[in-house]
């Protein structure tokens, strides 16, 4: 079944959109396809992976002696994708060595890292994209790719700043993005897709021998903790969000010795519970959690009833300080740091870090190998 260049549009839910490797695929068979031809290509089916017969519009396709360059714009549907509206581009040519060689062009880039499931020295283009596009230009060149060779180079005009907005400088890709995809389809805000950045950033720094793996929950947990220790390597900084499980699971399989927590109040509280996995879905902080540890630091019963009904971790912070009780912070790091630890049974050094939300550091939690 053939199905139009652009992804399906249901206001009842998220538009889905195509991966950089699609693209690339589709722009790499029409450039094939006018190099054999010698006629201009309007568009385009491919296979992917997870749906058959997708057809693609070729924005641009310029015919040149033994050459030919096509593209197609970058549709990520409703998923905040860089790439969104950036033209993937492929240009096609003969050359006397048989095969299919892929390059990177203008705005893609080269691996200078291991770790990444491309070699170092290769263009960022992984390893199923790499497939879909061998398979597409073979199909496309038929029996002549038995005498000659085809050099496929993939480009993307203004790749190297998009790539300044990725994890590609931190991952030592460099001079532009990647080529990306699994399926070639993009689901928006998927929980799969970021967990597999998270594990790609773990692997490069534990082949890169990255002393520790620093987990942070966010932009202001990563800042604030490069802050206290500016000497630390970019490489080791993941920010994981809600998927501290995963995150620990996968520095524990990597082999890791070290891991760095950190975060503010609300997630560091749930950590301290045992809620490795601390999205709003798996319910808010638990009041009655910190009411009982503020009865433990001496809060009188009105107090912890106060703590039960108040409106975030940060308010009972406020709260608990006007009353005069302190250690609330520390206590939840030495918590959250046992309970990481015994999440992985010990296998690594756990210490977290607690921050405010203007970066003071309010305690530090340790629990050790």
């Amino acid at each position: 079944m053939k199905a139009d260049h652009r992804p399906p549009t249901d206001p009842t839910r998220l538009r889905t959109g195509f991966t950089t490797g699609a693209c690339a695929t589709a722009a790499a068979a029409a450039a094939v396809r006018a190099l054999v031809t010698g006629q201009t290509v309007e568009s385009i089916t491919i296979d992917l992976p997870a749906r058959r017969d997708v057809t693609f519009a070729i924005t641009r396709c310029e015919i040149g002696p033994n050459r030919v360059r096509c593209g197609v714009i970058k549709d990520a549907g409703d998923d905040p994708d860089v790439t969104h509206g950036a033209e993937i581009q492929a240009t096609a040519e003969w050359v006397d060595q048989p095969g299919v060689t892929l390059a990177a062009g203008p705005g893609v880039g080269t691996v200078t890292r291991p770790g990444l499931p491309v070699e170092v020295g290769q263009p960022a283009i992984n390893p199923v994209p790499r497939r879909m596009i061998t398979a597409a230009v073979q199909a496309e060149a038929g029996p002549r790719l038995v005498e000659q060779g085809l050099k496929i180079t993939i480009s993307v005009p203004g790749g190297e700043e998009l790539a300044k907005e990725t994890l590609n400088p931190r991952l030592g890709i460099v001079g532009g993005i990647s080529i990306l995809g699994t399926t070639g389809i993009v689901k928006p805000y998927s929980q799969s897709a970021y967990r597999a950045s998270i594990y790609v950033e773990l692997k490069v720094a534990a082949h890169n021998h990255s002393p520790r793996a620093v987990l942070t929950t966010g932009n202001r947990s990563e800042e604030y903790t490069r802050g206290l220790h500016p000497d630390w390597p970019e490489l080791g900084f993941v920010q994981v969000g809600d998927h501290m499980d995963y995150a620990l699971r996968q520095a524990r399989r990597l082999g890791f010795r070290e891991v760095v927590i950190a975060g503010m109040v609300g997630k560091i509280s749930k950590l301290a519970q045992g809620r490795m996995q601390t999205h709003i879905s798996g319910g808010g902080v638990d009041l009655a959690f910190l009411a009982e540890l503020a009865g433990q630091l001496g809060a009188d019963e009105a107090l912890q009833e106060a703590v039960r009904q108040a409106n975030t971790a940060r308010h009972v912070q406020i709260m608990l300080r006007k009353a005069g009780i302190t250690g609330l912070e520390q206590r939840l790091a030495d918590l959250a740091a046992a309970q990481a630890s015994a999440y992985v049974q010990a296998a690594f050094g756990v210490t977290v870090y607690l921050f405010d939300i203007k970066g003071e550091l309010l305690a530090v939690g340790k629990a050790t190998r």
